[in-house]
């Protein structure tokens, strides 16, 4: 079973940047989508943005729109999440996904990482 492996997450101030990357156990893996999601504690995990690999299309939650940036580096195979303009409301612990569907919803990734805590202090 493929896994994906999350890395860059860590304590870091409001207002402060931060790139979170991702990338699968094996180095051929592809899929339809990739996308990152977050889990606040004692929250739901929730949607963050999407990535359409053929195309290029992307989906960004509203709560990050203009923040973050996602992108992908297909020599390196790894997906990033490049986070600006932190937000203590930002902090969750955030996953990777991998799917057959471009869309918002959890049930649409097949493949998931075992998260990265982001912590932004006030």
């Amino acid at each position: 079973q493929v896994q994906l492996l999350e890395s860059g997450g860590g304590l870091v101030q409001a207002g402060d940047s931060l790139r979170l990357s991702c990338a699968p156990s094996e180095r051929t893996f592809s899929s339809y989508a990739m996308a990152w999601f977050r889990q606040p504690i004692g929250k739901e995990r929730e949607f963050v943005v999407a990535l359409k690999l053929s195309g290029g299309s992307t989906w960004y939650a509203d709560a990050v729109k203009g923040r973050f940036a996602i992108s992908r580096d297909m020599a390196k195979n790894t997906l990033y999440l490049q986070m600006n303009s932190l937000k203590p409301e930002d902090t969750a612990v955030y996953y990777c996904a991998a799917g057959p569907r471009y869309s918002v919803l959890r049930a649409s990734y097949s493949y998931w990482g075992q998260g990265t805590q982001v912590t932004v202090s006030s």
